[in-house]
């Protein structure tokens, strides 16, 4: 029944915004980096947070040789910099013993499954850190759930109330084909951030609000 469900959202949502075509938008570790700084944050800070990062450390190399303190101090505006700053700089550092280098170039060339294992292993990387790299940065099929997505597949019933989003993250990307991980995580984010609000949802306004079971409830 969810298949059905999933088709026609996605016919809908591309009829709505357009369709979508992947796109890598980073290289692996930029994206990775981005994607620490985005936790438990605004987008606008993060990115602030990314800038400031990279305005201090002109290279990856320089944050893995800088000290926790200074790196924490440059991400400081992003939010938890006191946790995400040792933890970049001891993924930094685990990437570069492993591979000799400060790249994860190579994943581009894994099988998604090995990919996302490797991705898993780094210090502090979780399912949603993982698939944001290999969707946006590796051009492998992912489809990652950060709020929007998680409240969205909730309320559009495609998983039951009380779901990990980890869990949520393995049942989507069964549920959605492969070739539309990508399309379907952007639209649900823009969905959720526009219209599908966590507080005041405007469902009116929702080119799916004659097939939510959830209409009208927060």
């Amino acid at each position: 029944m969810n298949n059905g469900r999933v088709a026609e959202i996605e016919r809908r949502l591309d009829d709505y915004f357009g369709v979508i075509q992947p796109e890598i938008r980073n290289d692996p570790i930029s994206e990775l980096v981005g994607t620490i700084l985005s936790q438990n944050t605004s987008d606008l800070n993060s990115e602030r947070a990314f800038v400031a990062l990279r305005e201090r450390f002109p290279t990856w190399e320089d944050v893995c040789a800088a000290d926790d303190t200074d790196v924490v101090e440059a991400i400081r505006g992003g939010g938890l910099a006191h946790i995400k700053g040792p933890r970049i700089r001891q993924v930094l550092q685990r990437i570069a013993e492993g591979q000799g280098e400060l790249s994860l170039e190579f994943l581009k060339q894994l099988p998604a499954a090995e990919a996302r294992a490797y991705l898993l292993s780094l210090p502090g990387v979780g399912v949603k850190t993982a698939a944001c790299v290999q969707a946006f940065a590796c051009g492998q099929a992912a489809l990652p759930v950060d709020t929007h997505v998680h409240r969205l597949a909730i309320r559009l019933g495609l998983i039951l109330p009380g779901t990990t989003a980890d869990r949520t993250h393995d049942l989507l990307e069964a549920m959605v084909p492969l070739e539309r991980h990508y399309s379907m995580h952007v639209h649900l984010i823009r969905l959720g951030r526009e219209i599908c609000k966590a507080q005041r949802p405007r469902c009116p306004e929702c080119p799916l609000v004659d097939i939510c079971p959830r209409v009208g409830v927060a």
